[in-house]
């Protein structure tokens, strides 16, 4: 049922949301993939080195700082996730403070007078 389109989309609009729903979910497997990758690397070194060298010991603090950052990732990771998810990233964009009735930004002198140009807000 999900490869019909729905009543009102052309075939054109559909195979343009598909795409970018795809690229989405690529573009958050490699951050999550890469986040993976650099947070638990460590760990697994430490532990080859801890087999090859006899001198270090688990309870070192380079191993609690280390398995402190493996921990960082799998708190972090809802969060990645969560931030690539439309409706989040809508509510996370209203939280940040943008004014625009009152005039903030630049100010360009022109013939003694002074104007304020504001600087665009963010909507996304």
């Amino acid at each position: 049922m999900a490869n019909h389109s729905a009543a009102g989309l052309s075939s054109s609009t559909h195979q343009t949301q598909s795409h970018h729903i795809q690229s989405n979910v690529i573009k958050t497997m490699i951050i999550v993939s890469a986040f993976y990758v650099v947070t638990w690397t460590p760990n697994n070194v430490y532990y080859l080195m801890l087999n090859i060298n006899h001198n270090l010991t688990l309870l070192d603090g380079e191993y609690y700082a280390i398995v402190f950052v493996g921990f960082l990732y799998i708190c972090a990771n809802p969060f990645i996730y969560a931030t690539k998810f439309d409706p989040v990233r809508q509510v996370l964009a209203r939280l940040i403070p943008c004014k625009k009735t009152q005039p903030t930004g630049e100010s360009v002198e022109t013939s003694g007078r002074r104007i304020i140009v504001p600087l665009p807000c963010p909507t996304n």
